[in-house]
């Protein structure tokens, strides 16, 4: 059946390459249209999937409580001067006329509080007033004399797109608010960093792709250059490049941090395909005498060949769908749908290319089993190579074999990172000052407890709140500053003391102005505690969340009330578990997908071959992590599954083209030799070829990015060792198991009868 198939399309190809080049042509012109309808996602959505149980509640709080906040950093050598304040006085105002603002509050604030509601207007006022303030309330917002800071908060449940206009519509009022001499005010805050977020992975993007494909022409004009048309490669991933492109903008798939590193990720995968088919067009056109005959030749051996190894590849992609972390099932989505547009290219657009000019091979015709200069030498010597590991199979596997192991323990030593801010630049502008305000006054995010049920506005249910944060505050001091809910408001509207009674409760309750109870409390069945923290590391946090739900535990709630810790320091903790638990699935059902593909394909028991220097390669993996210490990330947990589904690329065609020529000799070893004299240099360039594209990732300026490129950069290596060292030592052994069984089971099929 696949035979009929790729004989028809080489019959098409022959016949009509113009008007399959005319509809290849088209499709090109629908994907540069599709091309302008792709965006860009960042934030929660990438990170946490909406359907699930933790997601339901965390957007829930998003839509519900949340508010964006943004922070002004006003900066001078004397902040808290009468002139500086009346310039943040100003600056208030014209903010607060603004669409979409719900609070502002400042330093100035507090002093007109104990002023009868006017501003110090001398340094002596400032000194005297000062006295009155609790100086840990004031060094909230001044936490040092030369730093002030204005705290802005946004309307609850707004959507991005309105966040994004007023934080424009703030910077443009800073930009244009005319500061004293000496004084400089800087818009921060979550809006700011995720806009410059999407901005700067929409620049990393564009010098991601133009980096890898300028290392794919380099390595084409020095790798390539015993065939014709040496850089026609370089056209088919870039044709490939604008249908995935295009597919995405039609389909409506967002890019985000993952999708970017696909990228290059899918020119290196793609270019190794195109390599593999010009590779044998140009070898069956030395040896064939037509044209037509090379491209059909071509076509129905590669073809299939190739297929399968794509096929493979995208088991290793498809695992990714069974990450709890949507950008890594996004990644999968995109690098699956990459490569397979990436072959069928390579499938048509060669032949047809070469059909259309003329192709004609480069050198002299030859005969079959000489080389072609130095690559015929470097074919030999792989062959040669290949032949002794094959004799003497055991040492090789032995040392593999050992340093897998060893990777197999090390990795469950190597730390998962998921903390947003250790993925962007480090001198990304909106991170350096929320670092600037994170080292003044601790953590710009609070731990939000969601609480819900029938009764919130109870009393049982309101004392609960206020002991619960007591406890939290007392206990854990060194991790929480404070705790704002709806009882501090009641306090506040209670002369300052929780009330004793209901009626008492009710009448606080309905004193609290409508602006602010909604900010806290929403109807009688859900409200937010928030826990302002200090500055902790992720691995912190985690351990700080399991000690809240262990407080839950032992001070419940009232019944029929549940409290769920939520918001980004749930989202963010929560991926540790998750990208841990996820990492280990996708990489076991990676290998079982590979194993159950090859072996449905190919219905042999060689088949199996490639599976053991893919898990050998994979466990290398972790001791090269281990040693540079780079971490787990969002992207890196996917370098098993995509490890899994390159390597299989690599040994599958060494694999393909032994039983091609196993059909020809009754000596494995024999067959060893041939097969890796045919493709060996093939397989390197397209091994090269991908190892620098994967490496323009390295390039980024975005950590997560550049380690995951690393990372995938050595796994090629690995792969290519794997595929020409490790292979040679295993094929020999299966064959050998592969015929015992079959004679074994052919003398009691006999014996039956």
């Amino acid at each position: 059946m696949i035979e009929k198939i790729y004989h028809a399309i080489a019959h098409k190809i022959e016949n009509r390459p113009r008007l399959v080049a005319a509809i290849f042509g088209v499709m090109i012109l629908i994907s540069l249209i599709g091309m302008t309808h792709v965006t860009m996602a960042t934030g929660s959505e990438t990170y946490l999937d909406r359907d699930s149980q933790s997601g339901r509640i965390f957007f829930h709080y998003i839509d519900t409580f949340s508010a964006d906040n943004l922070v002004i950093i006003i900066e001078a050598d004397n902040v808290m001067s009468p002139p500086v304040m009346d310039y943040i006085d100003r600056l208030s105002k014209n903010i607060k006329q603004q669409q979409y603002i719900w609070n502002i509050d400042s330093a100035v604030d507090l002093y007109r509080g104990v002023n009868n509601g006017n501003i110090p207007t001398s340094p002596e006022e400032v000194d005297a007033l000062s006295s009155k303030l609790p100086k840990e309330i004031l060094s909230k917002y001044t936490p040092a004399g030369s730093m002030t800071l204005v705290r802005i908060t946004l309307d609850q449940g707004i959507p991005d797109s309105k966040s994004k206009a007023t934080l424009a519509n703030v910077e443009a009022i800073v930009r244009d608010s005319s500061p004293p001499p000496g004084v400089t005010a800087t818009v921060t805050g979550n809006p700011a960093f995720q806009s410059q977020m999407r901005q700067q992975l929409s620049g990393s993007m564009g010098s991601l792709i133009l980096i890898a494909m300028i290392l794919m022409v380099v390595v084409m004009g020095l790798l390539f250059s015993y065939v014709n048309h040496r850089f026609l490669p370089v056209l088919i991933v870039f044709i490939g490049l604008i249908l995935t492109f295009g597919f995405m903008g039609i389909v409506g798939i967002q890019v985000n941090t993952a999708v970017i590193g696909a990228f290059p990720v899918l020119i290196g995968l793609g270019i190794d395909y195109a390599i593999q088919f010009q590779s044998r067009l140009e070898e069956e056109a030395r040896k064939c005498s037509t044209l037509a005959s090379a491209v059909t030749i071509t076509i129905k051996k590669t073809g299939p060949a190739v297929l399968y190894a794509m096929l493979a590849t995208s088991m290793g992609f498809i695992a990714m769908q069974v990450s709890e972390v949507p950008m890594i099932r996004t990644f999968g989505i995109v690098s699956m749908i990459g490569v397979m547009l990436c072959y069928v290219t390579s499938l048509i657009v060669i032949p047809v290319f070469a059909i259309l000019i003329k192709y004609k091979p480069k050198g002299k015709k030859f005969k079959e089993g000489e080389g072609q200069g130095e690559v015929g030498s470097y074919n030999k010597l792989l062959a040669t190579t290949a032949v002794k590991i094959a004799r003497n199979p055991i040492p090789v596997i032995l040392i593999a074999g050992i340093f897998a192991c060893a990777g197999l323990y090390l990795d469950g030593l190597i730390p998962v990172d998921t903390s947003e801010k250790a993925f962007v630049p480090p001198d990304m502008p909106a991170k350096v000052t929320l670092d600037k305000v994170t080292r003044a006054v601790g953590s710009t995010d609070s731990m939000p407890i969601y609480v819900y049920g029938d009764g919130i506005t109870e009393l049982d249910t309101i004392q609960w709140i206020d002991k619960f944060s007591n406890y939290e505050i007392t206990n854990h001091n060194d991790k929480f500053i404070a705790a704002t809910s709806i009882v501090t408001y009641i306090k506040s509207y209670n002369s300052g003391k929780l009330p004793e009674t209901q009626q008492e409760l009710d009448a606080a309750l309905n004193s609290i102005p409508a602006s602010i109870k909604d900010h806290y409390l929403k109807g009688g069945s859900e409200t937010i505690i928030e826990f302002f923290t200090t500055n902790m590391d992720m691995s912190v946090e985690s351990s700080v969340k399991d000690l809240v739900y262990a407080d839950l535990k032992q001070i419940q709630p009232p019944i029929g009330v549940q409290a769920k810790i939520t918001g980004n320091f749930d989202l963010f903790t929560s991926l540790i578990s998750g990208l841990t638990k996820s990492k280990e699935t996708m990489t076991f059902l990676g290998f079982g997908l590979v194993l159950g593909f090859l072996l449905l394909i190919y219905r042999k028991i060689q088949a199996a071959s490639p599976i053991i220097p893919i898990i050998f390669i994979v466990g290398w993996n972790a001791v090269a992590m281990y040693t540079l210490g780079i971490n787990y990330s969002p992207m890196t947990a996917t370098l098993g599954s995509m490890t899994i589904g390159v390597a299989a690329e690599y040994t599958i065609l060494i694999m393909e083209r032994y039983l091609e020529e196993r059909e020809k000799t009754d000596d494995p070893v024999e067959a060893i030799r041939e097969s890796v004299q045919r493709i060996g240099s093939a397989i390197t360039v397209s091994g090269l070829a991908t190892f620098f594209g994967f490496s323009a990732l390295i390039f980024s300026s975005f950590n997560i990015i550049s380690n995951f490129g690393i990372t995938t950069v050595i796994a090629v290596g690995f792969s290519l060792l794997g595929a020409i060292i490790v292979m040679p030592a295993i094929i020999p052994i299966i064959d050998n198991l592969a015929i015992k069984i079959e004679q074994r089971w052919g003398r009691k099929r006999k014996n039956l009868i």
